[in-house]
C-alpha cells in the first residue's frame, strides 16, 4: 500500500459526491460521472467507506489527467478531494 496523501487545510470542494456504503467498483464509477459535471480546477470531495478506494481513486487521477489532493479521515468514513484537470 501507497503511503497515503492528507489534503491540506482550506480545500474547498466545489461539489461532494456520497458514496458510503458502495463497494468497489461504484464509488470510482460514480466519482467519474460526477467529475463530468464539473469545470477544469474545480473540486470535488468523495465520501465513503470502501477502503479500496484509497488505492483506485489516485490510479485514476493518474490516468485521466486530474490532481488527487488527498484524503482526510473522518468518523466512520474517509474523503477524498479530487481536482478536475
Amino acid at each position: 500500500m501507497s503511503d497515503l496523501k492528507v489534503v491540506a487545510a482550506g480545500v474547498e470542494p466545489v461539489s461532494v459526491l456520497d458514496t458510503k456504503g458502495l463497494s468497489c467498483p461504484m464509488p470510482l464509477l460514480r466519482t467519474k460521472k460526477e467529475m463530468g459535471k464539473l469545470g477544469s480546477g474545480d473540486i470535488l470531495q468523495v465520501d465513503g467507506t470502501d477502503p479500496g478506494s484509497r488505492n483506485d481513486l489516485p490510479g485514476w487521477c493518474e490516468r485521466a489527467g486530474h490532481e488527487y489532493l488527498g484524503e482526510k479521515e473522518e468518523s466512520g468514513y474517509i474523503s477524498f478531494f479530487i481536482k478536475k484537470g
